[in-house]
């Protein structure tokens, strides 16, 4: 592995450092047929580079999500009533506060990326979160546990801005790169069967698992789950590659060094506002909205009756319907991507159908059927989730290399993490004033912002820059 790790290495730094793009080895570079990679044609060192990747992608969504089948149960484990205004205040919180410490955090885990490389902090990033984890699986209190999910969601963030950035890098050539991203980015959606099999089984069988925090609550197994990619990274490491092109920019002169104030220069202004403003859309509706449906669940006419067990293994089982739809879209967006050039186009495919399926959905939910409930969320993810993958693709394709982890970071950490996920504070404040019980409250509460969110995504499409050219900006 070490000399066959060495040649590759050389092989793609040489082609990199050739100016030549288009010119990597043909033993190395693969085909496309019909937007999917040839995968015979990857070496051994790019496996291990995709399943990295992959690894990465899954627990990222992993804690970005798992919160939304936590939090009613977490919270109930520390006293708060379900329902109540205090409850509802601490839902907000533990949803926004650990995505704004990730976007202020991620940010400047972006900025380093730039400044040491992508290799380096792409592994401390995952072991913060997979430490994070298991910190906040035993948290002892309230405050605790908001500080480990803090921590996690920071790990997350940084991980997910550097490992885009280092995957558009080692694969440089065009149509490569696109199905690389989109395909690896795919595994983000298992995040949530494993979510929903983790929570089942720890629901279902609690009493026979090890105490965790002097008990059996099925919401710390789950978030104990967290931990385990920290594990293998330890082992395969020393193998992963840094990115050539980036070292070949940290040779150059100090001038090339990443500075924040590069992204609003005149020339890159409008690119990393209008950039900011959508991805902060699509975060706002991913955790405002539709992280918030496992509390509706209990408000569904037929799932009023049944008991406490029940309802939990309910709420597992509408979660996996939430994962196939985040899995379809990324799929979907991973085989769109390498077909519709305009990245318009691209993008106004997911929003507008999702303007008029995703309001309606949550609107019906508390007077509709649980099947309802469980098609309109697979419906709703499958487009949100696309919508997340045209990021990750979109976004190394703005910046030149000295920039592109920094440009990355501020748009989604700072759009989406740090003001797109703030609407989960409005969701909650929103829902107390509006009738009816608070599932159904929720619910109203969540159609209403869905709804404005994509209005305001859908205006701002007519000002999204389309990239100049196929390559990556040096």
């Amino acid at each position: 592995m070490p000399a066959m790790s060495f040649r590759t290495r050389q092989s793609i730094t040489g082609a990199v450092m050739a100016g030549g793009r288009e010119s990597i080895p043909a033993a190395s570079a693969g085909t496309l047929n019909g937007g999917l990679i040839r995968l015979t044609s990857l070496t051994p060192l790019e496996w291990l580079i995709c399943g990295v990747a992959c690894l990465g992608f899954l627990f990222d969504a992993y804690e970005f999500t798992v919160w939304s089948v936590a939090a009613r149960p977490a919270l109930a484990t520390f006293g708060l009533e379900p329902g109540t205004a205090e409850f509802n205040r601490w839902v907000g919180l533990q949803f926004y506060l650990p995505f704004a410490a990730g976007g202020i955090f991620g940010l400047l885990g972006g900025y380093l990326t730039d400044w040491f490389g992508r290799r380096r902090v792409l592994v401390w990033s995952i072991l913060l979160y997979g430490v994070s984890a298991a910190g906040a699986a035993v948290a002892p209190s309230i405050g605790a546990l908001l500080f480990w999910r803090c921590l996690a969601i920071v790990g997350a963030c940084v991980e997910f801005v550097t490992a885009v950035a280092w995957l558009a890098e080692l694969f440089p050539q065009p149509r490569r790169r696109e199905a690389v991203l989109g395909y690896t980015q795919a595994f983000a959606g298992l995040a949530g069967f494993l979510i929903a099999a983790v929570y089942y089984i720890a629901v279902t069988y609690a009493g026979q698992l090890p105490l965790i925090a002097g008990g059996h609550d099925a919401w710390r197994y789950t978030l104990l789950l967290g931990l385990l990619p920290a594990i293998p990274l330890a082992v395969i490491r020393p193998f992963l590659p840094e990115s050539p092109a980036w070292q070949l920019r940290a040779r150059q002169s100090t001038s090339m060094r990443p500075r924040l104030t590069a992204l609003f220069q005149p020339r890159l202004r409008r690119t990393t506002l209008v950039a900011t403003l959508l991805t902060a859309c699509s975060y706002a509706v991913a955790v405002g909205v539709i992280q918030q449906v496992p509390r509706v669940v209990p408000g569904i006419p037929e799932v009023r009756q049944l008991g406490a067990i029940g309802l939990e293994q309910t709420i597992s089982g509408v979660h996996l319907f939430t994962a196939s739809g985040n899995l379809l879209g990324r799929l979907l967006f991973a085989l769109l991507v390498t077909y519709i050039v305009s990245q318009r186009r691209l993008l106004r495919i997911f929003l507008l159908p999702a303007f008029a399926i995703t309001p309606a959905v949550y609107a019906l939910a508390p007077h509709s059927s649980l099947a309802f409930l469980q098609l309109g969320e697979l419906a709703a993810m499958t487009l949100m989730a696309a919508q997340l993958s045209f990021w990750g693709n979109y976004l190394p394709r703005l910046y030149p290399t000295h920039l592109r982890a920094t440009g990355e970071s501020f748009a989604t950490n700072v759009g989406g993490r740090l003001i797109g996920t703030s609407v989960a504070l409005v969701t909650t404040r929103l829902a107390g004033p509006l009738p009816g019980i608070p599932p159904v409250q929720l619910a109203y509460a969540m159609a209403c912002v869905a709804a404005f969110i994509y209005a305001i995504a859908i205006a701002t499409t007519r000002l999204l820059q389309e990239p100049a050219h196929a390559q990556l900006p040096d």
